[in-house]
């Protein structure tokens, strides 16, 4: 869910369209039809308009095909009114029952949609692609406003934490949780951005947008982390293999002044040993693509299909390359501070580590 250039107009991901939900002819094709929900198979639940109600069983006629079907009535949910259709909140639904949950989700997802709330919850919904919805004119539009004036977000999310911190002199949590593949590293990495950008330390330049050195040292250190913590797997091609606890201070005027990261959990035996289509940390990769000649020979580095551990379960990356990502991960580590020494004898480690 990074960033991306283009013409694309960012708040068709954003904004629902009310005057198409709110059409009479659509609010009236509901009321006749009595459709409720059923149970499927292929789809989970499905649309079905009522017919007949013979004791416990109720004869519908599905709203897809015009099938009819004999379902018990305690299987039946209700549908919500089109007036709720891809509604922000989730909590704002009159009948809150999972197939109204799943379709609401779903609507708003194929939409283009992907973060809808769920009371004070915020669900997001892994979009796999970019959207044009990360950008400085985005976060401005967030800045400074109320959760309900703005369509769900994660900025949104670190608004209100923020404000709250500010005016209630209380510390703050954000926990970004799901299975593999759900988008957790990527909305952490938002929040940061978020507040990076609203709470820059730097107070004596000119343009108050451009993040200080604190805060880009706080974006980089996410390039360094990824690459010795994460790693392809089946469901995702950059699964952190490790679970991490950020931590940012900041003054009584709102400005970041520190920060620090915990990590815990690392999966060491993916060091050693990995599953078939998946590799080990990226790390590794990056180094024997991406070092120089003069590094490579400082290390005694060999040839990359010497090292028949990551030879044979090398698998690309589509759209990324180790190179690249090598020198991404270089130039993170002269932003954090790290001095030509220390950046040697860390590459001088990570040689070590390689399996052969």
């Amino acid at each position: 869910m990074a960033q991306r250039s283009g013409l694309e107009d960012p708040e068709r991901y954003l904004f629902v369209d009310r005057a198409v939900i709110y059409n009479p002819a659509t609010q009236a094709d509901w009321t006749a039809k009595k459709l409720v929900w059923i149970p499927s198979e292929r789809h989970g639940f499905e649309a079905a308009s009522i017919k007949e109600e013979r004791g416990d069983e109720v004869m519908v006629e599905l709203a897809e095909n015009g099938k009819k079907a004999m379902v018990n009535k305690d299987d039946i949910q209700k549908m919500n009114p089109p007036k709720f259709s891809k509604v922000e909140d989730m909590a704002e639904l009159t009948c809150l029952n999972e197939a109204s949950v799943l379709h609401n989700l779903k609507d708003r997802y194929y939409s283009g949609l992907i973060y809808t709330y769920s009371g004070l919850f915020c669900v997001v919904i892994n979009p796999y692609k970019n959207l044009p919805i990360y950008s400085e004119n985005i976060i401005e539009m967030y800045r400074g406003k109320k959760r309900h004036e703005m369509p769900p977000h994660i900025y949104a999310i670190s608004e209100s934490a923020y404000r709250c911190m500010l005016q209630d002199r209380e510390d703050q949590s954000i926990l970004c949780t799901g299975e593999s593949g759900a988008g957790k590293t990527e909305n952490t990495k938002k929040v940061i951005q978020y507040l990076a950008h609203v709470a820059s330390s730097h107070k004596g330049r000119k343009d108050h947008n451009i993040p200080g050195e604190l805060e880009r040292q706080l974006l980089q250190a996410n390039p360094i982390l990824e690459s010795f913590g994460n790693a392809k797997t089946v469901k995702n091609d950059n699964s952190s293999r490790f679970g991490k606890f950020i931590r940012i201070n900041f003054d009584v005027t709102g400005y970041i002044v520190g920060a620090n990261i915990e990590t815990y959990l690392l999966e060491k035996s993916r060091a050693v040993r990995q599953a078939k289509d998946e590799r080990t940390f990226h790390i590794f990769y990056q180094l024997l693509s991406g070092a120089g000649e003069h590094l490579k020979s400082d290390l005694l580095l060999e040839g990359f299909n010497n090292y028949r551990f990551l030879s044979n379960g090398y698998i690309p990356i589509p759209g990324q390359q180790d190179k690249d990502n090598f020198q991404e991960t270089m130039e993170a580590m002269h932003i954090m501070g790290f001095s030509h020494e220390e950046i040697l004898c860390m590459w001088d480690f990570t040689k070590i580590l390689i399996p052969t």
